[in-house]
């Protein structure tokens, strides 16, 4: 009988010696292995989302991240899509000149006027600045985040030139001009022009949509409405710019 009973409990103890590597086994997939599949998801579905976003975008109307950032928080938003065919042409002609004259001419980055910008900081120790074509902000506006770094500067890149490639012209210029933001909760040409000048976005004046193109770096800060005199030199600019500025808009407006 004692025979059996040390018999029997050597057995358990090699069982339990045979199971212990595969428990070990089993809490290291918990651990590490189960930590690591998630990530790698999480990862997977970040590459993946923009480009079949983007995709749907090519017919469905966008939010922007600022836009979801406001509704999460319960805050006003004015924002009411309108195609292309009715936003004044010249609010197109004139945010081209004052956003991205080469919009018509490069794949989603100018990498020329990129160059130059990280010449400047090299060289200058400044801050660089413009460079970011309307590509690029489309594409912070839909996926990332606002304020200024080098990290969100570095995604918009190879994000914008997915964006060239899926989309027309066309449609990333009408998906900007309808995620823009213009003032608090104001987003995009029909709500701005209602907002400031109290009529449509197809009926913009070339002086309305010149401050309304000025006003983009700075939309909280400046009054396309009522203009201070260093906007409305920009805005003359503008409009300066745009009577001399040839064939820029082809792409978007045709010749």
């Amino acid at each position: 009988m004692a025979r059996a009973k040390a018999k029997s409990a050597k057995s358990n103890d090699q069982a339990d010696g045979k199971k212990s590597p595969t428990r070990a086994s089993f809490r290291r997939w918990l651990g590490i292995g189960w930590w690591r599949r998630l990530i790698f998801r999480l990862m997977l579905v970040l590459v993946l989302l923009p480009p079949m976003l983007t995709v749907v975008y090519a017919v469905v109307p966008p939010v922007s991240t600022l836009m979801l950032a406001r509704y999460a928080q319960l805050l006003w938003v004015d924002r009411q899509w309108r195609p292309l065919e009715e936003i004044s042409p010249h609010l197109v002609r004139a945010v081209i000149t004052s956003e991205d004259s080469s919009y018509c001419f490069h794949g989603g980055v100018d990498w020329a006027a990129l160059q130059k910008q990280i010449e400047v900081l090299l060289n200058e120790g400044e801050k660089p600045r413009g460079a970011s074509t309307l590509t690029m902000q489309t594409a912070k506006n839909l996926y990332l985040w606002g304020g200024r770094s080098y990290v969100r500067k570095g995604l918009e890149l190879p994000l914008a030139v997915m964006i060239d490639g899926i989309l027309t012209k066309r449609r990333i210029m009408e998906i900007y001009l309808n995620i823009a933001e213009w003032g608090e909760g104001i987003f995009g040409a029909e709500a701005a022009a209602q907002a400031w000048f109290g009529k449509p976005a197809k009926d913009l004046t070339a002086t309305q949509a010149a401050r309304l193109a000025t006003a983009l770096p700075n939309p909280l800060g400046r009054n396309p409405a009522k203009p201070s005199v260093g906007h409305r030199k920009l805005s003359a600019t503008n409009l300066s710019r745009v009577r001399g500025a040839g064939s820029i808009f082809e792409c978007v407006l045709g010749s």
